[in-house]
């Protein structure tokens, strides 16, 4: 190679370089998002030119790292988005459970309503016939008892009686 074209490539690579600096530059008092790819098109040069210098494609990672500075909103990162979207579908998950839910409350109102409207239902005096349960309940354990002690009081004159007809027989 000789000298001039030697020259030439360092004037153009310089340039490039320098191109490089303003990008990032321009994207830090921008705000957006710094990557190779986006730097590499701001700057109209191959993205291969900053992974060929070292020490350009350091400020790169260096700045997409920095944080946002005064007045400037930090940048939207694809993991945030992620993040949003993760968030978003789980709410949407717990939402789509409370509407089924809801609806299925919805469904066994309606259908009780329906059900008591059609007379084929539970009478709506069901509180009136539990109490008349109730009483007809108490009279029977009372009628139980009753017979019970009738019971007991008849096995006692059965007992008496044969004891009166034994002692009768033996007499005679």
């Amino acid at each position: 190679m000789t000298a001039p074209m030697i020259e030439g490539k360092r004037a153009d690579s310089a340039r490039r370089r320098e191109r490089v600096l303003k990008a990032i530059d321009a994207a830090l008092r921008s705000g957006e998002d710094i990557t190779v790819s986006g730097l590499a098109r701001a700057a109209r040069v191959d993205r291969t030119f900053l992974y060929r210098h070292r020490d350009l494609l350091e400020r790169v990672h260096t700045a997409a790292a920095s944080p946002p500075s005064e007045g400037r909103q930090a940048a939207v990162t694809r993991a945030s988005l992620q993040a949003d979207l993760a968030n978003a579908l789980e709410r949407n998950t717990r939402l789509a459970q409370r509407v089924r839910q809801l609806e299925r409350r919805l469904s066994e109102s309606l259908g009780d309503s329906a059900w008591a409207d059609s007379g084929l239902g539970a009478p709506t005096d069901v509180d009136q016939l539990q109490r008349r349960i109730a009483i007809l309940e108490q009279e029977l354990a009372e009628v139980r008892g009753q017979l019970d002690e009738r019971t007991e009081e008849l096995a006692a004159a059965r007992g008496a009686n044969r004891e009166l007809t034994r002692t009768l027989n033996q007499r005679n």
